[in-house]
């Protein structure tokens, strides 16, 4: 289905003016390798704060956006210019065939620029205009727990209806922080791995046998530029092949799934990079819940 997505941002609004450009420029580029991954035709443009993706299957692009570091969410939109008449023409028109007898419903508007009206008058008068137009339905009004909610976004000239928002994992557009190299031999492996790559840390991924399916399978769908090396069964390879790849990558870190027993053997193995586990407080019945996680997004 051709269309129109709305994705949202957090932690990048929080950076200074020139900071926040860079993020934005690398969490459209982002977006955008893996559309080309996908083989997904798709443009990206920009306001403050938000960003849209113009793309001709809009199903397949709301879950590939969905997985990009730095995303907080994204909507599937419907955009019409600011004009009440129309607003409410489209919104009617959308919202039947999600309404159902006794239905619940909210209204949540929004508004940035200057318009002939606030947020909470938008609201109420479409409010109206929706019970006036399904008086059959016998709808009510519910702005603490409704079954079904409408999003009216007003951004200047330009309105934006949606119905739901679709998680992305938040954090930091990838790249933004340095490199790392990662064992990924096990879940906890490549949940750390994925927690680096959260904090904006380009990772590559060093896979014993057990692991090659985690980097392959999950991973690698955040990141489609993601190295791989597969070291195999033989024992203690994985040491020598992050050395390697730190040394080929210039990497400033290594990420183990270790305890806090384990540090001392590893301090200084790999020169002065650092060394991350950041999964060190996580129990391994944690550790499997926030993976499944992880793996769900990137299907």
């Amino acid at each position: 289905m051709t269309g129109l997505l709305l994705v949202r941002y957090g932690e990048l609004a929080l950076k200074s003016p020139p900071v926040r450009r860079e993020f934005e420029s690398t969490l459209r580029r982002n977006m955008l390798d893996l559309f080309v991954a996908a083989g997904l035709e798709g443009r990206v443009r920009a306001d403050h704060g938000h960003m849209y993706v113009e793309t001709s299957d809009v199903d397949r692009a709301i879950q590939l956006v969905s997985r990009v570091f730095g995303v907080t969410s994204v909507s599937i939109v419907y955009e019409v210019p600011t004009d009440r008449a129309t607003i409410t023409s489209r919104l009617l028109e959308l919202a039947g065939p999600r309404l159902f007898a006794g239905a619940k419903f909210a209204i949540r508007a929004r508004r940035t620029g200057q318009h002939p009206f606030t947020s909470q008058e938008l609201g109420r008068d479409l409010g109206g205009d929706v019970l006036d137009r399904f008086p059959n339905l016998g709808l009510k009004v519910d702005l603490d727990h409704p079954e079904v909610e409408l999003f009216v976004e007003v951004r200047g000239p330009r309105t934006y209806l949606y119905f739901d928002r679709l998680p992305g994992p938040g954090g930091l557009p990838l790249g933004v922080a340095g490199r790392l190299v990662a064992l990924v031999d096990s879940p906890r492996g490549a949940l750390g791995a994925y927690l680096m790559m959260k904090r904006g840390c380009r990772v590559g991924f060093v896979t014993p046998a057990a692991g090659a399916a985690f980097a392959a399978e999950t991973l690698a769908r955040y990141d489609p530029h993601a190295r791989i090396v597969a070291v195999g069964e033989e024992p203690d390879r994985w040491v020598t092949a992050v050395g390697e790849v730190a040394e080929a990558t210039h990497a400033d870190g290594v990420v183990l799934p270790l305890v806090v027993d384990d540090y001392p053997a590893v301090r200084g193995r790999w020169g002065n990079r650092v060394i991350f586990s950041p999964t060190v407080g996580l129990t391994d019945e944690e550790v499997a819940e926030r993976w499944e996680h992880v793996v769900s997004r990137a299907s």
